[in-house]
């Protein structure tokens, strides 16, 4: 981790050209995990599917943005579980190329939570060739736990806001959570650049158009955003982040955020569903989903279960 540091701050001071920090933390970590894997057609077809998969789609996504942490874990896992998949396939006597669905029918009976990551690296294999097309049991989410109730929702929002005492980097990112829905993986993504105040209006660009704030919300983003450069980490020396890490040019680590709001009484997964259910309730689901970054795919089924009323409204242009 030395080695990272310190590769973190030669990009951060132009010594080095910058590269995902993410991204090669995952290389490292691929290689290392490779090589542990004994049995040496399983590390090849490990190594395909890591090379023309994983590697395309994180490079893809690190063209537009830098990589987040969860990122990264989530692809781990997919490598993690499609091994141990392909262990319990030879323990029961198959390779990959002759699996049947009773193979897969045991894979996915116990620990389905867990083995979940696996099904990335199934589908891969089944449309390239490598193994047959099986049936993969149907994905089941589970809410962890019910929304916040709306009352209580705006109980939290007005107690945090109000209270002085509190961290102020921590009152901002609560804002974000209860007021515009905003996961902490997306809300340490952003940077001061995102942040635009004309004088009269504070404004946030989670997607398009940027969303206002609200007072007090606007005069507590502008003092944070003013505090921003004068904070001691070493990444805030050119960082342009809103939520600044401690490693070069790094931004917060999004569990550690999840951990400041949770310490003073906001659950970031809780608050953000309660936020968008009520926030479709308001405004055509294509509508909200453009304005704080969401896939409408993603904000239209809540719309049902909110009971709202704008499942028919078509996305575009009305004007003309």
């Amino acid at each position: 981790m030395r080695l990272v540091h310190l590769c973190d701050l030669l990009m951060d001071s132009g010594v080095l050209p910058r590269v995902d920090r993410q991204l090669l933390l995952y290389q490292r970590w691929l290689a290392e995990r490779l090589a542990t894997i004994e049995d040496l057609e399983h590390r090849r077809l490990l190594q395909h599917f890591a090379t023309w998969h994983q590697m395309r789609r994180l490079r893809s996504k690190a063209e537009k943005g830098p990589l987040g942490r969860s990122q990264t874990n989530q692809t781990k896992q997919e490598i993690t579980q499609a091994g141990a998949f392909l262990t319990q396939l030879a323990d029961r006597g198959r390779t990959i190329e002759h699996c049947r669905q009773a193979d897969l029918d045991a894979w996915h009976t116990e620990k389905l939570a867990t083995r979940r990551p696996a099904r990335t690296f199934l589908r891969w294999c089944m449309k390239t060739g490598r193994m047959p097309r099986l049936a993969l049991p149907s994905q089941v989410v589970n809410q962890d736990q019910a929304p916040l109730h709306q009352h209580h929702r705006l109980a939290v929002l007005r107690r945090v806001l109000n209270d002085g005492s509190l961290p102020l980097r921590a009152r901002i990112a609560a804002a974000l959570v209860l007021l515009y829905a905003q996961p902490v993986t997306r809300i340490v993504r952003l940077t001061t650049n995102d942040v635009i105040d004309d004088g009269t209006t504070v404004t946030v660009r989670l997607g398009d158009p940027p969303s206002p704030l609200p007072e007090p919300v606007a005069d507590l983003m502008r003092v944070y955003v003013q505090s921003c450069q004068h904070l001691p980490y070493a990444s805030s020396r050119s960082s342009q982040w809103l939520f600044p890490g401690r490693q070069p040019g790094q931004p917060m680590n999004p569990v550690s955020l999840g951990v400041h709001l949770r310490e003073i009484g906001v659950p970031p997964q809780r608050g953000r569903t309660s936020a968008i259910r009520q926030l479709v309730l308001q405004a055509p689901a294509p509508v909200i989903a453009k304005a704080l970054g969401y896939h409408d795919k993603t904000a239209t089924p809540l719309v049902t279960e909110a009971g709202g009323t704008w499942s028919r409204y078509a996305p575009g242009d009305h004007t003309r």
